[in-house]
């Protein structure tokens, strides 16, 4: 029973996304460079950056998603992350798959 349990709780982490939004980002840092960077600290699955539609440029903030919550904490660790010249600024997020969010009408 206790061996069932504990892969049932695997299961639910292994579903998060264990992510760190960035803000302050240089207009000049390309997806590709924020990527290099992070990957110092841990495997960087994905790195989201979004772009402006209008004026073609990024909003200067992206989210990074890593493996392990382990590698989400090394980048915390760290006092502060500076490309480029400028400070970015960093907030760890757990964000849900859809399916994992409680429906509203519950």
């Amino acid at each position: 029973m206790a061996a069932a349990s504990a892969v049932r709780a695997a299961g639910r982490r292994s579903r998060r996304l264990f992510d760190i939004f960035v803000a302050e980002i240089p207009w000049t840092v390309s997806s590709k460079e924020l990527k290099e960077y992070f990957s110092q600290f841990g495997s960087v699955q994905r790195c989201q950056l979004p772009f402006d539609r209008d004026t073609g440029f990024h909003r200067r903030y992206c989210w990074i998603k890593f493996s392990t919550p382990e590698e989400v904490q090394n980048v915390l660790q760290k006092d502060s992350h500076i490309l480029e010249g400028s400070k970015l600024a960093l907030k760890q997020e757990i964000r849900r798959r859809r399916s994992q969010r409680k429906n509203p009408h519950e």
